[in-house]
């Protein structure tokens, strides 16, 4: 029997080249963004509590790439990988502790890949302690959870300790907390600490930026200041904590050889899978796509090629980093590249033959929210209890527009003026507004139903970025639209409430 033909990138961006070049006529020049514009996306802190997640899983405005190749290693580079944390391992540990001013409870514990987590075990709070007995785990980052993600807080877990305890000095685990057998543990929520700070304090020097005026040159060289700052921080925490993830984790946060597109992922073995159980993989794609992109559709192309060769050696690491991808480009509302993505590399029986079934069904959650294909349906009550069947509403009206908004969100104010007189207008025609709310609060949530004028259904699950339905249908910023017909599918995704009265203008 011949061997199955393993696919070369180059092949593989053949196979779709001439469908792909067709789509990309009227394609225009695609750009990542790292801070998304949209009023309360998740990066810029628009939550109620000010807890939203951060999506940095897509790069920046891509800066121009390099064209200096240099095989010179970066002072920026640290190696922490040594014999005994290189690698993967998984074992037995048991994690226990105590919670401060909380009894009883459920302690959930997530195993993360980038920005996504998955339960992997709970047991009960009893009298403020826990514990998992004996649970097999493997190197990588986890989150430690009381009843909910909402209070949570991120650890390590390190095989390489067979036992390790938390304790909580309060109830809300990001709070003060310590690890007394796990030293890894504390420099790691030393160095999170310091991270937050570090980056709040370069945002703040680049929205000064603009301001800066003969300063300019100063506020830049105050921002390189800071970035260095952090550098030495990981290089701190690599000879304080040797032989550790810990250390890894650091390693992984500069590449070697940033100024050489063929080697700059070569310092992040493909092999390793508890890459995977950390940011590990889709930063340094961040990075990349950064470097080397030049914000063409060319460059990402190949920027996307280039990622999957490196990581082509490992299924497992190779599926994180093409659903780092594809998740990011859709976020950014770069769902050509995310087609390419899909045909190539994830659904082409050659390219995908050695992909496991769980990235496609992930892969099918963004197939679902392309225009005409079906979103997942709700049913979420309003503030008056009665529920809101996302398809039964469809199915009695011509148009529906799902409407993702917060009472926070300025941007979202600014389209009320479109969206009420549209809805006024076409509502007797058969055209159907849904409001779904981010907030938490019901009070502040029905307030700004009341204050905005909204006389159209409003629903809300009232766990802000953490609601199932947010992350169904994977909204990264306020206000997100999704208009749909009769049967279910999405028609249009709009940016601005007025591009949807264009549309009905014509079809009602």
């Amino acid at each position: 029997m011949p061997l199955p033909v393993r696919c070369s990138p180059l092949r593989c961006l053949n196979l779709g080249q001439t469908s792909f070049q067709m789509k990309m006529m009227t394609f225009s020049t695609l750009t990542l963004a790292l801070a998304l514009a949209a009023c309360g996306s998740p990066s810029n802190g628009g939550s109620d509590n000010g807890s939203a997640p951060a999506t940095e899983t897509t790069a920046a405005a891509a800066a121009p790439a390099s064209t200096a190749q240099t095989d010179v290693a970066s002072s920026k580079h640290k190696n922490g990988i040594t014999e005994r944390n290189a690698g993967d391992a998984t074992g037995k540990m048991t994690i226990n502790g105590t919670i401060a001013r909380a009894t009883e409870g459920q302690v959930i514990l997530y195993v993360m890949e980038g920005r996504n987590k998955s339960e992997l075990a709970r047991t009960p709070l009893k009298e403020g302690a826990f514990e998992f007995k004996r649970l097999e785990v493997s190197r990588g980052v986890y989150t430690l959870a009381l009843n909910d993600d909402k209070n949570a807080t991120e650890i390590i877990l390190n095989p390489d300790e067979s036992e390790v305890t938390f304790n909580f000095s309060t109830n809300r685990l990001s709070g003060q907390k310590t690890s007394p057998n796990s030293p890894e543990n504390t420099g790691y929520w030393d160095y999170q600490t310091e991270e937050t700070q570090n980056r709040n304090a370069i945002r703040g020097l680049r929205k000064s930026l603009a301001d800066a005026g003969a300063f300019r040159a100063r506020v830049e060289q105050q921002i390189a200041d800071k970035e260095l700052e952090l550098v030495k921080k990981q290089h701190t925490l690599i000879g304080q904590y040797p032989d550790t993830y810990l250390a890894k984790l650091m390693t992984w946060k500069n590449p070697k050889y940033p100024d050489n597109q063929s080697r700059f992922f070569e310092d992040l073995d493909p092999l390793d899978n508890s890459a995977m159980r950390s940011m590990a993989i889709s930063d340094r794609i961040q990075q990349f796509m950064v470097t080397y992109s030049k914000g063409t559709d060319s460059g990402f192309l190949a920027c996307i090629d280039m990622v999957k060769a490196h990581f082509e050696p490992n299924p497992v690491t190779l599926e994180s980093a093409l659903y780092s991808m594809l998740e990011g480009f859709y976020n950014t509302g770069k769902e050509t590249i995310c087609q390419y993505i899909l045909d190539n590399y994830i659904f082409d029986e050659d390219c995908g033959a050695d992909l496991s079934d769980a990235i496609r069904i992930r892969a099918q959650g963004i197939i679902n929210l392309q225009v005409g294909n079906t979103p997942p349906n709700f049913a979420i009550a309003t503030p008056q209890g009665n529920v809101i069947d996302l398809m039964k509403t469809c199915s009695q009206n011509k148009y529906t527009l799902v409407m993702f908004w917060a009472s926070w969100c300025h941007k979202c104010e600014q389209e009320m003026p479109y969206v009420g007189p549209m809805y006024a207008k076409y509502n007797y025609k058969g055209f159907e507004v849904i409001g779904v709310s981010l907030d938490q609060s019901a009070k502040t949530w029905t307030a700004a139903i009341e204050e905005k004028g909204m006389t159209w259904p409003q629903v809300s699950q009232l766990e802000a970025w953490n609601s199932p339905v947010v992350e169904a249908y994977k909204v990264t910023a306020t206000p997100t639209y999704f208009l749909l017909d009769k049967e279910g599918k999405i028609v249009l995704k709009p940016e601005r409430a007025f591009e949807v009265d264009n549309f009905l203008k014509d079809k009602l």
